[in-house]
């Protein structure tokens, strides 16, 4: 049996304020951004790398309050056909509507064709589409 002696005071809570300043970190680098109106359109017209961003889904932030994700999906003829789209992460439909979204129907590369998918969409993206 081996003989350990309980921590001490000093220890308990310098092991405490290490992992409060650990995790307080961690939250404020979490912390998603709000995006505005201008932030969206300004991504949606920004180029980007086929090749490295296929397949990928990342989380962009919140706008008004609603999660924005950017899927870049891919089928046949990858990277060239990568396709970016930007929408809420909500279901299209009431959610989207709820959220001050607009459900769009895009074509999306799947296999050797384009199917239709809805996404809910944030307002300035949908005009025009």
């Amino acid at each position: 049996m081996i003989n350990a002696r309980p921590p001490t005071p000093q220890a308990l809570l310098a092991a405490g304020l290490a992992g409060a300043a650990l995790l307080s970190a961690h939250a404020a680098a979490a912390a998603p951004r709000n995006l505005s109106d201008a932030d969206l359109v300004a991504y949606a017209a920004a180029p980007f790398d086929h090749a490295a961003m296929m397949f990928k889904r990342i989380t962009l932030g919140l706008h008004h309050g609603a999660p924005v994700v950017v899927e870049f999906p891919c089928s046949d003829i990858c990277p060239q056909y990568t396709t970016q789209i930007i929408h809420y992460d909500l279901a299209p439909g009431a959610a989207c509507a709820a959220a001050g979204g607009v459900t769009v129907t895009r074509r999306v590369p799947f296999s050797i064709a384009m199917v239709d998918k809805a996404f809910c969409v944030p307002k300035p993206l949908a005009a025009g589409r």
